[in-house]
């Protein structure tokens, strides 16, 4: 019994070390970017090994969270969080939440975001307003452009919006009149909004960098537009005789309400005349029974998007749009679709000059509650994916309103983020053209002849493991990543089908428009007829695989797995130096070990055709029993390698190859917006339940869409 306790023990042992050794080789590979090795051999840790450490889960679930394989990132973030829940750190929970969106599980997300709220200083902490007048300068290229301001006519109350037509800004606020007590609104026990206008100013100083817009002289819209109840989110046409503006449900003398004791929104419109508002009226497609409101208008003013909860669309509220005849009459309403519309809430359209919509939404991944989103109006409805705009309109609270001019050089968002000046505050922006970028290029070369290498994928990696760009290799081996931010630091990895990949790490330095320049150098992995790797080590007198030499070994497995025609067969060969008999039986276990491990990597036993030592029977050079001493240690090892010889298959390497090649360039052709996205809004994410977050009618009040 205490013989079999102790063989027990040792196997615990064995298996331990084992386990450890594998997790190193995953981590180096998690740790050079290469998310897709690393996912199958941390895989291999838990299924196999039965090491679900939180370590491993973590880097399991990153790898195919980095690696865009959203189904696993979210089983694996699942055990994590089921396992570790004390010990999931922000990132974690960020990371989960944003997968559990991608696979439609929304309201499982939501909990998680509303966790991640409740934490104080949980991620994205960079974003900060610094002081009420202040411009944003973040590390990336979208966000050195932007000057932001926190508008100086914001109060302590509701402020959003802002829309420019003829030189005035027109916007929301639920500041309180002086002049009379005004009746609260239930909901945040602040006055009902009221429709301003003010006058908008350039702030231009010596440095564009510091050029921001600004409001000064606010007037109140007065009766027949301004009532007791809310009015906000104002759009006009180009003329300015024509409003459309959002209302509670209210006809001047009485409020009404649907089924539910709730008061809807509506749509209004006025025209003006000699100065004045007048022929107040709600737009036809109206009801009691659901909210419309946030009217916006397309730039040849045919159409008007606005918002709705009516029945039949996909969520909390959607976003649709009517056709306007020439008459002045509206089409039905037609909601824009899956595209653009999700589950959760999609506010406040705005079409831009170019056709661009924007709007606000908590149902497409974003930083926060509610993130600004932009969309292309392609045809008809027809709209492209959906993007986020990213810092500075977004940020970790509510951002929403967006408003840009039709030159697309200022305008205005609202949001609730922290050191504001109340409630929601107007922000407004002005783009600047004096950006510091500089274009990252260099080579892709054969690291044994030095010849060129072309379709190489090459990946722009920052300092967190975020994927940034992704591009090939032209003929020449030549790549290049243009309009990159100044004074930042990134990982350049190249691959390419066969080859083993390189990396290197670059900083751009602070000298606008200049190019930073690296080569990367590729290793063939099959030369003739073998496999070719760097030579894997033994501990003397051992045949155990090490780490590093399951790290060599990988290449092997990669390239088998590539080709799964091809057969191959092992040599193992030591130095002179030992027993001739000996050599060649520890060269012969060597052999086999290296065979097993493929074995254990799911290499089918039919594909080793043998695995043999020849101990020191085929010396590479004159270091043989005679000459031994005369020998430096570097050139015995000469004589210490192994062999991967192709002996069969190999016609079907350079159809693979090429087909390969095909695939490569007809995946990077398409846009890839995931990583767009990444790069201009990875940042983490700090998600808070706030108002109708929850769409529950009865806990937001009676205005169910109005922010």
């Amino acid at each position: 019994m205490k013989l079999k306790k102790h063989f027990l023990l040792f196997l615990g042992i064995v298996s331990g070390v084992a386990s450890a050794q594998s997790r190193r080789v995953a981590d180096r590979y998690f740790e050079e970017f290469s998310y897709v090795n690393a996912a199958e051999l941390y895989e291999a840790i838990v299924t196999e090994k039965k090491d679900s450490s939180y370590h491993v889960l973590s880097r399991l679930a990153d790898s195919y969270y980095n690696n865009s394989n959203i189904e696993n990132a979210v089983q694996w973030y699942a055990l994590m969080a089921e396992k570790y829940p004390e010990q999931l750190s922000d990132q974690n929970l960020f990371r989960y939440a944003q997968s559990l969106r991608g696979v439609g599980k929304y309201k499982k997300s939501d909990s998680l975001f509303l966790a991640l709220a409740s934490k104080e200083g949980a991620l994205q902490r960079d974003l900060v307003v610094k002081d009420e007048d202040y411009l944003l300068d973040l590390t990336n290229t979208e966000d050195k452009r932007i000057g932001v301001r926190n508008l100086a006519l914001n109060t302590p109350y509701s402020d959003y919006g802002g829309f420019i037509l003829n030189g005035k800004v027109y916007f929301a606020s639920a500041s309180p009149q002086s002049d009379k007590k005004q009746r609260l609104y239930k909901w945040n026990k602040q006055p009902f909004l009221n429709i301003y206008s003010a006058d908008e100013r350039i702030e231009a100083l010596e440095n564009e960098r510091d050029t921001v817009l600004e409001m000064y002289n606010k007037i109140k819209f007065e009766h027949p537009i301004s009532t007791e109840y809310h009015e906000g989110k104002p759009v006009f046409t180009k003329d300015g005789k024509t409003i459309y503006f959002t209302r509670n449900n209210f006809d001047g003398k009485r409020v009404s309400k649907d089924k539910k004791y709730t008061v809807n929104l509506k749509i209004y419109s006025a025209q003006m005349m000699n100065g004045l508002w007048i022929n107040v009226k709600e737009l036809p497609f109206n009801s009691d029974e659901y909210s419309v409101g946030h009217p916006a208008l397309s730039p040849d003013e045919k159409f008007l998007y606005f918002v709705s909860n009516m029945p039949g669309g996909y969520g909390g509220s959607d976003l649709y749009r009517v056709a306007i005849d020439e008459q002045g009459n509206f089409s039905t309403p037609v909601n824009l679709g899956p595209t653009i519309n999700t589950p959760d809430g999609e506010k406040f359209p705005f079409v831009g000059a170019d056709n661009t919509l924007y709007f606000s939404s908590n149902g497409h991944v974003g930083l926060g509650l509610m993130d600004v989103f932009q969309s292309k109006i392609v045809k008809d409805t027809l709209y492209s994916k959906v993007m986020n705009l990213g810092a500075p309109f977004n940020s970790k609270k509510d951002d929403f309103a967006f408003y840009i001019d039709d030159k697309g050089k200022k305008g205005f968002f609202s949001s609730n983020r922290p050191r504001g000046k109340g409630d929601d505050d107007i922000y407004s922006f002005y783009i600047y053209e004096d950006v510091c970028t500089q274009t990252i290029k260099g080579t892709v070369v054969d690291n044994t002849s030095g010849a060129h290498i072309s379709d190489a994928v090459v990946k722009l990696y920052d300092t967190s493991g975020n994927l940034v760009l992704e591009t090939i290799s032209d003929a020449l081996g030549s790549y290049a990543f243009e309009s990159m931010p100044c004074e930042m630091q990134f990982v350049i990895k190249a691959s390419k089908f066969d080859h083993r990949p390189d990396q290197v790490a670059i900083q751009t330095t602070k000298e606008s428009k200049k190019e930073v320049v690296s080569k990367l150098q590729l290793t063939p992995l099959i030369v003739g007829n073998q496999i070719v790797i760097n030579p894997i080590y033994f501990d003397f007198n051992q045949a155990v695989i090490r780490s590093d030499a399951e790290y060599e070994l990988e290449n092997i497995v990669t390239v088998m797995k590539n080709h799964p025609e091809i057969v191959i067969k092992i040599e193992a060969h030591t130095d002179s130096r030992g027993n001739d008999a000996y050599n060649k039986r520890l060269s012969d276990k060597r052999a086999k070990a290296t065979r097993d491990y493929l074995y254990s990597r799911g290499i089918d036993r039919s594909r080793i055709a043998s695995a043999i030592g020849y101990g020191e029977e085929q010396l590479l050079n004159n270091c043989n029993n005679k000459n031994q001493s005369k020998c430096t240690e570097k050139e015995h090892q000469v004589n210490r390698r192994s062999y991967f010889y192709i002996v069969r298959g190999k016609e079907f390497i350079k159809v693979k190859q090429q087909a390969e090649k095909i695939k490569v360039r007809r995946r990077l052709s398409k846009k890839n917006s995931y990583l767009l996205f990444l790069k201009n809004n990875f940042k983490g994410g700090k998600y808070k339940n706030e108002k109708c977050f929850t769409k529950d009618k009865e806990k937001c009040g009676t205005d169910a869409l109005d922010h």
